[in-house]
This record gives structure tokens, sequence and C-alpha cells, in this order.
């Protein structure tokens, strides 16, 4: 089978599945299941739902979120081109989806089947190894999270977040680092544990300190060293 993607690891991001992998483990995976395409605001995979298989991104990006307790919809995480999403159901096989995958935009994956990926990790312990990490990164992620809460203030949060986009999707440019990824401030406020409010008040505050400009389908980091100072990750 021809696989027309990217497949030197140069052309992954470093910390995606992907980019983790040797080439020959890269292409085995990339050679799993078809290539489907997904426009703006499609959902991927659906909270609740029963399906198994799991979709390797080949471009764009994801937004990950969840119906809570009280009904509120949360932003959870992003996932970009090189990752996974829906893996967790897969290698489990026993729980519904967690959460709701929708595309930030045109986007390509594979769809793998369940006992394909099992398939495929049982004979390829890389495969298997890569993918572990990547989810240990994700609970450090989350774990990061949940400490900010209650260690920093809001705008400091948000600060982080915006560092952490930008360093893992972020494209650099002449006037900045642009994440290319249309967030709502309600979405950034669950992301922070914040008031949308709160945020509204933060993003005018880094806007006006010359830091980042913000549109309708990206934010530019103006200044990611000073964002990254503010955000105490300077040394990170």
């Amino acid at each position: 089978m021809h696989v027309t993607v990217p497949g030197g690891t140069e052309e992954w991001p470093a910390r995606s599945l992907l980019g983790r992998l040797s080439p020959p483990a890269r292409r085995e995976l990339l050679e799993l299941g078809t290539e489907v395409r997904f426009d703006l605001d499609a959902v991927l995979l659906r909270q609740g739902i029963n399906d198994k298989h799991v979709l390797l991104l080949l471009s764009g990006c994801t937004k990950v979120s969840a119906i809570v307790e009280n009904g509120e919809t949360s932003l959870l995480a992003i996932r970009a081109v090189g990752d996974t999403v829906g893996e967790m159901a897969a290698m489990d096989g026993t729980a519904p989806r967690s959460a709701t995958v929708t595309a930030c935009g045109p986007l390509t994956a594979r769809v793998v089947s369940d006992v394909a990926l099992r398939e495929l990790l049982a004979r390829r312990p890389e495969v298997s190894m890569a993918l572990t990490a990547v989810l240990a990164d994700r609970l450090r992620w989350a774990n990061r999270r949940r400490l900010d809460f209650r260690g920093y203030p809001a705008k400091v949060r948000l600060a982080r977040v915006l560092v952490e986009l930008s360093v893992s999707y972020g494209a650099p440019r002449a006037d900045g680092v642009v994440i290319d990824v249309r967030l709502t401030q309600q979405e950034l406020a669950t992301l922070v544990g914040a008031a949308e409010t709160t945020v509204h008040k933060v993003l005018r505050e880094l806007r006006d300190e010359g830091l980042l400009e913000t549109g309708y389908r990206a934010t530019v980091i103006r200044n990611l060293p000073r964002l990254s100072r503010l955000a105490d990750l300077a040394d990170e």
C-alpha cells in the first residue's frame, strides 16, 4: 500500500506519536486503516458512543471536550498532526468514549480498528512504548493543569497554556509564533479554570502589553520569551 504522507521524523512534531517512531515503525503504523477527510467542526468521535476505532491525525488539529456533571461542555485538550485520538477506547475495549473530538479545521486522518492497533502494539514494542510515552505526557499535562489551578492566578495560568500550545502546535513567522487553533474565550476559560469574563480581561491585558494578538482563527504570540517569563516557564 502506498501512503502519500510525510515519512521523515522532521515532518512530524517531535513529541507526537509519529515523531517518536523510527521510519520502519512509522511506515507500518501509517499503512494501517483507511484515510478519511473531515471538514471544520466535524465530530470525529462522540462522548458516550461505544465504537472502538482510533484516528491517527495526518494534518490539522482537533479539540477534545466533554460534558461535565453540571451539563456544561469543558475543553480538555488539543490534539494535532502526528497525534492519535480515541486510543483509550481502542486499548481498553470495555468503556464508551469519555470525550468528544471535533475538527478545528479541515483535516485528514487514518481510521484504524482497535484490533489492528492492538496487533501492531503486540508485534512492534517500539510503537507500544512510544504510545505509552505519549499517554504519560498527556497525564503530566493534565496534572499540571490541576496544580496550576491552585498555585497560580488566572493570568499566569492562561500564559502557561498559551506557551505550551505555541511550543506544541505553533508555527514561527517573522512577527511571532502563530497558534493556528480556533479557540473561543469560553474554551480558553475551561482550559485554565477561570471565568470567561476573567479570560476576556486577561487577554485584553496581554494584548495591551504587546505579548499577543488574537483573531477569529488564530492567536499570534508576539513575544514568546516575555510570555514564558510571565508563565513562570522561562527556565523550562
